[in-house]
């Protein structure tokens, strides 16, 4: 029989909010069409953003906004994005599906978007193709107040007031599409270019992030801790505040052969076994920065992670537009839960992407948008931000899968915040229900004040633009109080749980 067992009495860190981040790159129909759609479109708009997305996204607390990419970024001149629309310059997205981006969204929209949704903003600088000139007047431009060239400039746009960056990262994935880099030379090109991200207001600080590894790349974590941090830990936040990861879940390689709703048994625990993989990506990355950082006082920032199936069929394959079930929301759950009981390291996760793009919370078809399966797994986590980790532990539990497919049937997180405990819990056996005892350490009297579940039935499951609430979140009926402190949980097939308690 699988237990749970709570120690309500020992926190083991605060889950940031960031954790629950989310990315937006000019990549297919991520920003125009799903998040801006221009002042003039019939779709309702506030500012040129889509009213409806943006709505979904308050609903689901989105922390902070990632963007202009990912390899986006890599080639992106903010000053092409300034100023009259209509004398913007256009260029060639070669990344992504080689069309024309007429740059109608730049520094001012992005910082309008997040204003609108209440999020906090996360801006990825150009150190791929980009200069340290260029970067620090994007900084200037963006964050003093005063008199300066840049600042004069952000005024004769319209933006009187400065904004507040509170994320800003020095490259992105400069080990292939941002320059094909050796760490070494990318930790020294951090270092210079860093020095020009200049801290204009000190009560708005920018939390400066370094460009991290890919996947197991546990030699660039390495050398970028060593060259960034030992060498002058004295100076640690003028050098590097967090260090990137990127990970994404691939069961067939980048090559695949069939979309995210095609799949069998063996292809969804392949899935769920890559997914899990990130625990130790996580635990193995940390261990190196601990050598350097052993207060933990540098953040991981897993800035781009999630599904990457074939696109849909009939759709441009460099927009990377697939589908949502609900083997993508157990993905999202297991995610989350190790990023949660990591919170000690993991400062910072964001998914790929927000709209329309990879595993998405949500989608759009012209004037029509719906909410993913992933997007309620959001909404349920949504509990866990700011919460404190508690300790938990599970035993009795079985190993299903075979081989590169093998996955432990369940996976939780615990937290609490305001006196309620939250927890997330998932069964990823495709086909059989599970129970799980909870025991709580505190001999108190717990109520339970809301459960509800994701999936539960045929982890093929998504929704579409005529039947969108298909699989939604709904009322979790499978937990039944033995006494004060002590549950028993029936857990259907392909589920993601949570239960929150009261004393």
């Amino acid at each position: 029989m699988a237990k749970l067992v709570i120690n309500e009495t020992k926190s083991k860190g605060t889950i940031v909010p960031e954790i629950y981040g989310h990315f937006s790159e000019h990549l297919g129909r991520c920003i125009y069409e799903g998040l801006y759609v221009g002042e003039d479109s019939d779709i309702p708009n506030v500012k040129g953003m889509r009213k409806d997305v943006v709505d979904a996204l308050k609903e689901i607390k989105v922390p902070v906004l990632r963007w202009p990419g990912g390899c986006f970024a890599d080639e992106y001149h903010w000053k092409d994005g300034i100023g009259e629309k209509s004398k913007r310059k256009k260029m060639v997205n070669t990344h992504w599906g080689g069309v024309t981006e007429d740059n109608s969204f730049g520094t001012h929209e992005f910082m309008e978007l997040c204003s609108q949704i209440g999020c906090k903003t996360y801006v990825n600088g150009n150190l791929g193709s980009g200069t340290v000139q260029e970067m620090s007047e994007w900084v200037e431009y963006m964050t003093f107040e005063g008199e300066s060239p840049m600042s004069n400039l952000r005024k004769a746009n319209g933006s009187e007031k400065s904004w507040k960056v509170d994320y800003f990262g020095v490259g992105n994935e400069n080990w292939g599409c941002g320059g094909n880099m050796t760490p070494e030379y990318y930790a020294n090109e951090y270092r210079r270019y860093q020095t020009y991200v200049r801290q204009y207001d000190p009560d708005k600080p920018i939390t400066k992030v370094a460009c991290g590894a890919n996947v197991d790349d546990y030699n660039w974590t390495e050398k970028v801790m060593e060259t960034c941090f030992r060498s002058s830990p004295e100076h640690l936040h003028g050098h590097m505040d967090m260090i990137s990861l990127h990970y994404y879940t691939l069961p067939e390689g980048w090559e695949p052969k069939v979309s995210a709703t095609e799949f069998d048994e063996e292809l969804y625990y392949k899935t769920l076994n890559q997914a899990y993989h990130m625990d130790e990506l996580v635990s193995r990355h940390t261990a190196i920065m601990d050598k350097y950082d052993p207060d933990k006082k540098i953040g991981l920032s897993v800035d781009e992670w999630g599904t990457w199936f074939r696109v849909e069929p009939g759709t441009n394959p460099g927009f990377l537009y697939q589908q949502n079930t609900v083997r993508d929301a157990l993905v999202a759950g297991i995610s989350l839960n190790i990023f949660n009981k990591h919170c000690d390291r993991v400062k910072m996760a964001c998914i790929a992407q927000m709209v329309n793009v990879l595993q998405s919370v949500v989608l759009t078809d012209g004037d029509k948008m719906l909410r993913t399966p992933t997007y309620h797994v959001f909404h349920m986590y949504r509990h866990h931000q700011g919460a404190e980790l508690l300790d938990s532990s599970l035993s009795g539990v079985s190993v299903i899968g075979e081989g590169k497919c093998e996955v432990p049937e369940i996976t939780e997180s615990v937290s609490c915040k305001d006196n309620v405990i939250t927890i997330t819990v998932n069964n990823l056996s495709m086909t059989e229900s599970k129970t799980l005892d909870v025991v709580l350490t505190e001999d108190k009297d717990y109520e339970v004040i809301e459960a509800s579940m994701v999936g539960g039935s045929d982890p093929h499951g998504y929704n579409t633009f005529d039947d969108p609430d298909n699989v939604t979140e709904v009322a979790f009926n499978g937990c039944k109080k033995i006494s004060g402190n002590k549950l028993c949980l029936t857990l259907p097939a392909a589920s993601v749980v949570e239960i929150r308690l009261k004393a």
